[in-house]
């Protein structure tokens, strides 16, 4: 048992934790979903593309002072440092050399740690060599998304009615959180539109044409992942469970139809036959929609738990933006066209899936930072869900169970976690002594067990920490 003084320490720096954390929250302003309001209503009126409805003429509101300084020239091209940065950099070298020496990270490792107000590196191994990055390429899939869609975008789900109103067509539109709340609602309008028509019995089908490619992610069925289509409803969950690995359909487009087949029923109105695929007929017109919430919310929502069938739908909605098939190929490529507009190093970057499931994705230390600096930029507000959906360590997502051995860095660091067999990735936020916002990424790859790096990644980013 520990000494009484022992306990009042370890008490003490818990309180104090807590109270840091506690401080910077109130400072930060009212949050909505984790994200500060704001910041969203920055973001809207600095960026009006996307989403369902936005109104150009509205008065756009007055922008909050910055708190940083703009980095996009920095990141572009080396500039000069800043006072005392060569001191920096030592201390950084003599934390951080030793701690990505442990041999719980197996033979390949990178690391990047850059100033987030300047751009500046700090400490950088390896920093520009594409590895594997597991579930932190979901930071590029995320700011990808927000570049081409904006925060405010929303995703609909419609039923459309042929001009007779006895054939009706549930459109799938790309919306991953799409649940039977959401179907209850696109039912109670469908019905009502119908009984207006006199209709009670209908011609039923569901378009999952928006897709198209493998259906199937390359690794094949997984509790991690359901069939990758444009309609499905609880993610095509099996059981109860709303994150993390469950049982999945084979079929979720077709098990989504069939609920709101009887959804439709249960409000009056029979359906022909058990619904099958199809397009609406030419002429048909929409009847009913809803909408999932807007995409800052669902970025953070795919950050903070590592949704990976929220992170291949916006991968998608990105290539539907883009012009490019929404398949994984395409959304690949509009994934990296976006990279290429925000200025950031994508030298050598690959990305074979939105989530990161897939290993033959590659990005490199020094991309996954500056992404997370353009997040923090007051110029390129649209990006900001990218900081505020990362985990707090020891307190929620993916990060809700670590850093129990990592010193005072529970509730101070936000990062986003990458686990393969093999593969342990982390890359987040810090700040540091000076006040500073650091952008860090640690990369391991041939990791012999996943515990044992996790916990070494975890001491490399509490290091950072003052």
């Amino acid at each position: 048992m520990l000494e009484p003084k022992v306990w009042q320490l370890t008490a003490g720096s818990v309180v104090v934790g807590m109270a840091l954390a506690a401080a910077a929250v109130a400072a930060a302003g009212p949050w909505d979903s984790g994200q500060r309001k704001a910041e969203r209503e920055w973001a809207v009126a600095q960026s009006r593309t996307g989403g369902a409805h936005h109104d150009p003429t509205a008065p756009r509101t007055p922008a909050p002072a910055p708190s940083a300084a703009g980095v996009l020239s920095t990141l572009s091209a080396p500039g000069a440092a800043p006072p005392n940065a060569g001191t920096a950099s030592v201390d950084l070298k003599k934390k951080l050399g030793p701690l990505l020496d442990d041999p719980a990270l197996g033979e390949a490792r990178s690391a990047s740690v850059i100033d987030a107000t300047t751009g500046q590196p700090l400490y950088g191994k390896a920093a520009g060599t594409p590895m594997t990055p597991a579930s932190t390429v979901k930071i590029a899939t995320m700011a990808a998304a927000l570049s081409a869609l904006g925060p405010e975008h929303r995703i609909a789900t419609t039923v459309a009615s042929t001009e007779d109103a006895r054939r009706i067509t549930l459109v799938g539109g790309g919306d991953a959180t799409l649940g039977r709340a959401g179907l209850r609602a696109l039912a109670d309008d469908t019905a009502r539109a119908l009984r207006d028509r006199g209709v009670t019995k209908v011609e039923f089908r569901y378009d999952t044409s928006l897709y198209s490619g493998r259906r199937e992610h390359p690794i094949g069925p997984n509790d991690n992942i359901a069939p990758v289509v444009a309609l499905m409803a609880e993610q095509g969950r099996l059981d109860t469970s709303r994150r993390g690995p469950a049982p999945r359909s084979g079929n979720p487009a077709g098990d989504a139809a069939r609920v709101f087949a009887g959804l439709l029923r249960d409000r009056g109105i029979r359906t022909t036959a058990a619904p099958e695929p199809g397009k609406p007929p030419k002429g048909s017109k929409t009847v009913a929609r809803t909408y999932s919430r807007p995409l800052s919310d669902l970025v953070e929502r795919a950050l903070t738990e590592s949704d990976n069938d929220i992170a291949e739908s916006l991968a998608r909605q990105t290539a539907i933006a883009a012009g490019e098939p929404a398949s994984f190929e395409g959304a690949g490529r509009a994934v990296g066209a976006e990279l290429k507009k925000l200025g950031v190093p994508v030298t050598g970057a690959r990305f074979a899936d939105g989530s990161g499931l897939n290993r033959q994705d590659r990005a490199s230390a020094a991309l996954l930072t500056a992404l997370l600096a353009r997040a923090a930029d007051p110029a390129c507000p649209e990006l900001r869900p990218v900081l505020t959906g990362l985990p707090v360590a020891g307190f929620n997502g993916t990060l809700r169970s670590r850093y129990a051995d990592a010193g005072p860095a529970a509730g101070l660091v936000r990062a986003k976690t990458g686990t393969l067999t093999g593969v342990n990735t982390l890359a987040g936020t810090v700040v540091d002594a000076r006040g500073r916002l650091l952008a860090f990424a640690f990369m391991a790859g041939a990791t012999p067990a996943p515990g044992a790096a996790q916990k070494a990644l975890d001491r490399l980013s509490a290091a950072l920490v003052p």
